[in-house]
């Protein structure tokens, strides 16, 4: 069972470290845009847009990284105070009433948008925009498959914490 979570893991490792190289070129873009606006008197649409388009992609490919590493937001008032088998229960509970519920219904009503609009070749959002909307729908899925293979990774380190009453997996 480690080795499946090691695996499952890897794939949001190595997503997480391709995607968090979106926020250095959304920050370089961004800087560019506001360099030629107010210094050339210069603005295109499809820079901006490649800035929403670079925003999205971090936010959601990276959160199965986010997940993978536990810096998602938590309310833990119940949960800093339990030991880890208390922690391991909350988390198993926290998988299968939330986490796996909401993505796949999220991807079930999503996907019909996004086969849609791949069908079209949906184009840009703005006139003068990036001709991609198709590749924006396509993170929503993208989004759900990501959090759905850390939440695995996550559920099945649970139960081995529950058995053992130790956290030992990688993340």
């Amino acid at each position: 069972m480690r080795t499946l979570i090691t695996l499952l893991e890897k794939v949001n490792r190595v997503v997480g470290g391709v995607v968090c190289w979106c926020a250095l070129l959304m920050v370089l873009l961004q800087f560019g845009i506001v360099v030629l606006r107010y210094v050339f008197g210069i603005s295109f649409i499809f820079l901006n847009e490649g800035v929403l388009y670079l925003h999205a992609t971090l936010f959601m490919l990276g959160a199965g990284y986010t997940l993978l590493v536990d810096k998602h937001v938590r309310v833990d008032i119940y949960y800093a105070l339990r030991p880890p088998r208390g922690k391991a229960i909350i988390d198993i509970g926290g998988h299968l009433l939330l986490l796996i519920p909401s993505m796949l219904t999220l991807a079930y009503f999503s996907w019909p948008t996004v086969r849609d609009s791949w069908k079209i070749m949906e184009g840009a959002v703005s006139v003068g925009g990036i001709p991609a909307s198709f590749y924006l729908k396509s993170l929503i899925p993208a989004f759900c498959l990501l959090l759905l293979v850390q939440g695995l990774a996550n559920l099945l380190a649970d139960i081995i914490c529950l058995k053992s009453g130790k956290r030992e997996w990688s993340s």
